[in-house]
């Protein structure tokens, strides 16, 4: 494990050689995520565009699941390793590691036995139904891959081998891009071709992440063997590791409620807050790559009660990660057309989701200052301050706020109650910061 990164080099230096990984692999995950966007949009159906859009939150669902044991084990191990307990680490991580499978396996179970009523909950119509149920399916039955290949990602990062995590998210999502056009186009496999390449790009990625782990990692292991694990240590990580998740959740419920909210203006509204939601990622995936870039630092620094260093690190995060957020929306708000034209050129579409991107981009300054909290929250044990960030912002009080500006403004205030949402959820990060971490801060 490399200390120095911890304890002696210069924070700017230490957070930007730990964030910028993963900074580097949401970027490519961001063009995978465009490029499976184009190819679907290529298909000239915007019902097929709506479909994959309408199954969004089980693709985000099964991140959650992963962030569970990912996230959660990250924090509890980063604190573990500033206190110097290496083998309590290791075996935090075959729990994580070996855990994420089991869960995974139920899951697809459970996706697949309630696929109807879950399409019925997602808003699938007579139209989209057919596509959405392809998709569906595939992911479903990837569930195990997917979730694994999460948790890796974050735990390599707590011993310092982020370049090792990027590279895997690199490897996964490399895989995706070449294999969504064979299967979506050339196959002309659709929805399902999309879902297909996921998968296997995430078990190219879970192959590597194994291979790293049992020859180059000093802190992890997936050896089940021998393995014990006392009920405190796995509450510890589920303490962290649920609230992470709940983030996700919170995002797949949110995307219902807005599809849902959005389908008497017509499928096309839904296909265009697909696309939005696409291009809304550059600057979201940039924000949480550096937020929660840093969050082994946050933990191993905790964990030692270096008090001076940890509120180096607080203040450098909040002013990267809000300032980048910022100046990424201002140049995606005045690029809105010409990024809306990528996916798809008729004037009326472009005019419709153009209008929803700018409206959406206020938001992100307020996301910013509300990940990087987040992510302290997570790194230091602070479960409550963690659970009601990550249940606010696209959960209760996404939820109320849509529901009263919708009712108030009709379609208008159903866009703008994400922004709306954001500003709120940053007032109660502030809050929570100053009550949970007084003497930190």
């Amino acid at each position: 494990m490399n200390n120095e990164i911890f304890e002696t080099m210069p924070v700017p230096k230490a957070y930007i050689k730990l964030a910028l990984p993963v900074m580097m692999s949401s970027v490519l995950m961001l063009v995978y995520n465009m490029a499976d966007t184009y190819f679907i949009a290529a298909t000239g159906n915007t019902d097929i565009v709506a479909a994959v859009s309408l199954c969004a939150p089980v693709f985000t669902f099964l991140i959650a699941i992963g962030d569970i044991l990912g996230l959660g084990g990250s924090s509890y191990i980063s604190r573990l390793l500033g206190s110097g307990r290496t083998d309590d680490a290791r075996r935090i991580s075959v729990f994580c590691l070996c855990g994420s499978i089991v869960l995974g396996l139920v899951i697809t179970l459970g996706l697949l036995l309630a696929r109807t009523p879950i399409l019925k909950l997602l808003g699938a119509s007579a139209n989209t139904v057919g596509f959405a149920s392809a998709y569906y399916t595939w992911i479903a039955a990837g569930a195990s891959v997917i979730i694994f290949s999460l948790v890796p990602t974050n735990l390599l990062r707590t011993e310092g081998l982020a370049a090792r995590a990027m590279i895997g998210s690199m490897l996964g999502s490399i895989v995706n891009i070449i294999l969504d056009p064979i299967f979506i186009s050339v196959l002309g496999m659709g929805a399902a071709g999309a879902a297909i390449a996921t998968v296997i790009g995430n078990i190219f990625a879970d192959i590597y992440y194994i291979y790293v782990i049992t020859k180059h990692s000093k802190c992890l292991s997936i050896d089940p063997r021998g393995f014990q694990i006392k009920a405190h240590e796995s509450k510890e990580v589920l303490r962290i590791g649920i609230p992470s998740s709940v983030t996700n959740i919170m995002q797949s419920i949110g995307v219902i409620l807005l599809n849902n909210f959005l389908l008497p203006y017509g499928n096309e509204t839904i296909a265009a807050m697909g696309i939005v939601s696409k291009i809304t990622m550059i600057v979201i995936m940039i924000m949480v790559a550096f937020s929660f870039g840093g969050q082994p630092l946050y933990g191993y620094l905790y964990g030692a009660g270096n008090k001076h260093r940890f509120r180096e690190v607080m203040r450098f995060a909040y002013m990267l990660v809000c300032g980048l957020g910022l100046a990424i929306s201002c140049v995606l708000f005045a690029a809105a057309p010409l990024l809306v034209r990528l996916f798809i050129q008729e004037a009326s579409f472009v005019q419709l989701a153009s209008s929803m991107l700018r409206t959406i981009l206020f938001g992100m300054p307020f996301i910013g200052f509300t990940m990087v909290t987040t992510c302290i929250f997570q790194s230091t044990g602070k479960a409550s301050g963690a659970l009601a960030l990550s249940a606010g912002r696209q959960g209760y009080i996404y939820a109320v706020v849509l529901f009263i500006l919708s009712a108030l403004f009709g379609y208008a205030g159903v866009i703008s109650a994400q922004p709306a949402a954001d500003a709120v959820s940053s007032l109660l990060a502030l809050i929570l910061l100053k009550k949970l971490l007084k003497d930190w801060i």
